[in-house]
């Protein structure tokens, strides 16, 4: 499966990837993903997906789906690859896939402090639906997540 867009291309990830997915996830979090998040994640068949483009692995999207709910558990696209419109591409697949497999409601958790995640998050059509506190391991301490919601 691999889906050509206007950026590049968006394929199934694969375990020979997942320690330069970690590296790209480094590059952009303060708390990355270790390399063993990405294979429990593709150990419990999460829909894991890699954007790429000439073979070059440009970011990420990790969405669960469960009966009538998706939930997008992480998005990451490399720093200088930022406002291109490849995070738009990965969640409009995302989205897309929920819907063929007819999910009612996705939902996300966003960093209070991620104020372009979450600008594209609400242009893409999910509204906020609540805070959970302390949520995200920050620098100094617990950061709050915004919780967000979107009817499909």
């Amino acid at each position: 499966m691999n889906t050509r867009l206007i950026n590049g291309s968006i394929r199934l990830m694969r375990g020979s990837e997942l320690a330069e997915l970690a590296e790209i996830d480094a590059q952009v979090s303060p708390h990355p993903w270790s390399e063993q998040i990405f294979k429990d994640c593709l150990k419990a068949k999460y829909h894991c997906f890699v954007f790429e483009n000439d073979n070059a692995l440009l970011g990420y999207g990790v969405l669960s789906v469960v009966m009538k709910e998706a939930h997008i558990l992480n998005i990451c696209i490399l720093p200088e690859k930022q406002g291109q419109g490849l995070g738009r591409e990965l969640i409009d697949y995302m989205i897309n896939l929920s819907i063929e497999k007819q999910v009612e409601m996705m939902f996300l958790e966003v960093r209070v402090s991620n104020k372009a995640a979450r600008y594209l998050y609400e242009r893409v059509g999910f509204n906020e639906v609540g805070i959970r506190r302390d949520y995200y391991p920050a620098a100094k301490g617990r950061e709050d997540a915004m919780v967000l919601a979107m009817c499909l």
